[in-house]
């Protein structure tokens, strides 16, 4: 159930738009900031203060990558598997990345610290291969790399 916070927050993040079902993703941001992700409970009630359906809500929801729709770790790792990061190294990358934590694409490591997520893009092409830690950038990486910025996030 969301809270009282949360229902003005929404109310206040998606007022500057034409209809209100225009900020959906930015309401739905107000919620996973607070939780950490978006349950079906809060997208029905999300949905209902923006004129939705759930249905409509969830599929803005599971297309964006940035809105989590289950439970993930304390620190998001998106991998860009992008055209230019491809060329530029993302296998190694994410191989780097799953044997480091011992999860594989989607998965949460087993003491909830880091989840692994591949994107299509993250608007790093001219420093791929590229991922991103908790809305921080790491760019033309290389696979040695990776165990020094795991380390740097508790």
């Amino acid at each position: 159930m969301l809270t009282e916070d949360e229902k003005s927050k929404i109310e206040e993040a998606v007022k500057g738009y034409p209809r209100k079902r225009a900020g959906c993703v930015d309401a739905m941001r107000v919620v996973q900031e607070r939780r950490g992700w978006i349950g079906d409970e809060e997208i029905g009630e999300i949905a209902l203060m923006l004129g939705m359906t759930a249905d409509e809500l969830d599929g803005v929801a599971t297309f964006y990558p940035f809105i989590f729709r289950r439970p993930v770790g304390r620190h998001v790792i998106f991998v860009c598997d992008g055209v230019s990061c491809w060329v530029m190294g993302y296998e190694s990358i994410m191989e780097a990345l799953q044997k480091g934590l011992g999860i594989g694409p989607g998965g949460t490591t087993g003491d909830g610290r880091f989840t692994l997520l591949p994107v299509s893009c993250i608007g790093q092409c001219e420093r791929a291969p590229a991922i991103m830690v908790d809305g921080e950038v790491y760019g033309e990486l290389v696979p040695e790399e990776i165990r020094k910025i795991l380390d740097m996030y508790p």
